[in-house]
């Protein structure tokens, strides 16, 4: 019963900061701020490149500065503020170090 005076109601669970800085979410500790977008990006390979092909659904073949070819889409930051990629621009590329072949396009060189 979720009606009982005392406890949060169904689905509402109780955060709050604990000791040195440790988020605890109902008796779970989190090391670190709780930034969990700094522990998605730790890992990523930043390099340049050129667009050579645009494909359906927002992806681009782009050629790395190395000679390799990496499938890669746009970063929803450049989607929100309406960055248009088109053939031929130098963009920056970030790849995740699981997959070479595959990501995401960061930054569009002007």
């Amino acid at each position: 019963m979720c009606t009982t005076s005392g406890l949060p109601r169904c689905g509402v669970l109780r955060t709050h900061q604990g000791k040195h800085n440790n988020l605890q979410v109902s008796g779970l500790e989190f090391p670190g701020t709780g930034n969990v977008e700094d522990m998605a990006k730790e890992g990523a390979i930043e390099v340049e490149g050129r667009i050579v092909e645009s494909l359906p659904n927002a992806m681009f073949r782009v050629e790395l500065d190395n000679g390799h070819k990496v499938l890669a889409h746009i970063s929803g930051k450049m989607r929100q503020h309406y960055i248009r990629i088109l053939p031929e621009d130098r963009v920056v590329v970030e790849l995740s170090p699981y997959d070479l072949t595959r990501g995401r396009i960061v930054y569009r060189y002007k």
